[in-house]
């Protein structure tokens, strides 16, 4: 099986996913996940389908759901979390429906994304696997083996200068890695046999010489076709969505249709005239819009990153300008939410998150401090709360910002788990280290494979017999 795109559907099957797109902007997100769902039903490989459904899954646990949950995930999803790994060996497409049920309720369900993944490789669908990795990646970048995954599906995707990213940021924070190094050497040998087409030689019998023979005009011919393909694809739509426009020129539907086609072709500026003749034609606030268009941006900045030289002894500084100047972009987008909506904390909480990614720590202090405010907030800024103060050397604070965000916390799930472990970790840096293993103890007594709390606790007893 292989991965479609939007041209490559029934008509029935598109309309049906242009309905979703529609119940998305009026943010009837439970009536545009049904919808979702039973396009990919029908048609599991249609990519931006499962990009639009985890958009969807994204913004509904965005409006209401737990910051924690997207680490890990709920007790009330293990029999179906059991159900789709019975799958991904036997029926990987049922696994991937299975697997949505599972995000549709929890879409940061980090087990749900690796065997989603993991179904989705299985039905050689890498962009679909490299979308729930990122995800399991992001939410959890301690996690070694989700992000060898998410290079080897990057890899099968065609991405590989940012497989080959991944591995030497990991091999850098973990250089005695023997994982992390063989997986380098794989994708330098794989990068090899598909630069030299010695896998094609081997696929289809022929000899070194044939290889070597006419290779540059081959390879030449190969990319033209594939750019000319995909462009062909996305220009034909924009112009259809383009005369279509000329009659509706209000519409909103098409507007953002064209603006993705155009971001598609990495034609960023189009892309973003279109989001801003969205903007006149409502004089109202659109907060959707606003983040779209800052993803876009994102996006931007990420493809420059690309087009720089990675063999130029300039490229870690000329990378390290442009990664400065998207987290500028993204802590001043986040502060413009902020003063364009003051009332809604969550932006405040987001603002809070991208200053501690950028190392500004007193700051982010402030904006999680009146997070908390937000009921839907609250225990994940404490969490922040936590992490900040630690990262200060303010380990009481810390302590006692995760005390309370374990007091605000109901059941023991995963999301709890990550919280005791945390606070156990401060306590060990506090020098108590009774406090701590006991914080851990609670932990190996329902999960023994979290982290590494079964060394943690192993070592305690070993260390007191």
């Amino acid at each position: 099986m292989a991965e479609k795109t939007i041209a490559e559907i029934p008509r029935n099957v598109r309309e049906l996913y242009e309905k979703g797109n529609a119940a998305l902007q009026k943010k009837n997100f439970d009536y545009a996940i049904a919808i979702y769902n039973q396009v990919l039903n029908t048609e599991p490989g249609f990519y931006p389908c499962r990009e639009a459904l985890r958009s969807c899954q994204l913004s509904k646990a965005g409006s209401g759901g737990g910051f924690f949950k997207k680490v890990f995930g709920t007790a009330s999803a293990s029999p179906q979390m059991a159900k789709a790994q019975f799958q991904v060996r036997n029926s990987p497409v049922e696994a991937l429906t299975t697997c949505e049920q599972i995000l549709n309720a929890d879409p940061n369900n980090a087990t749900a994304h690796r065997i989603l993944a993991e179904a989705a490789m299985a039905l050689e669908f890498p962009k679909t696997a490299v979308l729930s990795l990122e995800i399991a990646s992001r939410n959890n970048p301690r996690d070694i083996d989700a992000a060898l995954k998410l290079g080897e599906a990057l890899n099968a995707s065609g991405q590989i200068q940012r497989a080959q990213t991944i591995y030497t940021e990991l091999q850098k924070a973990n250089p005695n890695n023997p994982a992390i190094a063989q997986a380098l050497k794989n994708l330098a040998a794989r990068r090899t046999l598909r630069d030299g087409g010695y896998e094609a030689m081997e696929a289809s019998g022929g000899s070194y010489r044939d290889i070597l023979k006419d290779k540059a005009e081959a390879k030449t011919l190969e990319q033209e076709n594939r750019q000319v393909k995909s462009e062909d694809v996305a220009g034909e739509l924009i112009r259809e969505y383009q005369a279509r426009l000329e009659k509706e020129p209000n519409d909103r539907r098409l507007l953002r249709s064209i603006a993705e086609l155009y971001a598609q072709r990495k034609e960023f500026e189009t892309a973003l005239e279109y989001y801003a003749q969205m903007k006149t034609i409502e004089g109202q606030a659109d907060p959707a819009l606003d983040k779209a268009i800052a993803a876009l941006k994102i996006r931007r900045f990420e493809n420059k990153v690309t087009q720089l030289d990675a063999t130029s002894p300039e490229y870690e500084s000329q990378k390290a300008a442009v990664e400065k100047e998207r987290v500028e972009f993204q802590i001043a987008e986040a502060r413009r939410l902020v003063e364009a909506y003051p009332n809604d904390l969550a932006h405040r909480f987001d603002l809070g998150v991208t200053l501690y990614n950028a190392g500004r720590i007193s700051e982010a202090i402030q904006e999680f401090q009146k997070a908390q405010h937000n009921p839907h907030k609250k225990i994940q800024s404490l969490y922040y709360l936590g992490q900040s103060f630690a990262k200060r050397n303010m380990l009481d604070l810390a302590a006692r910002s995760l005390q309370n965000a374990l007091a605000e916390k109901q059941g023991f799930d995963e999301e709890k788990k990550e919280l005791i472990y945390v606070l156990g970790s401060v306590l060990e840096k506090q020098g108590k280290p009774e406090q701590a293993i006991e914080q851990f103890k609670q932990i190996y007594e329902v999960d023994i494979g979290f982290k590494d709390v079964a060394a943690k606790v192993d070592a305690y007893y070993a260390g007191t017999g």
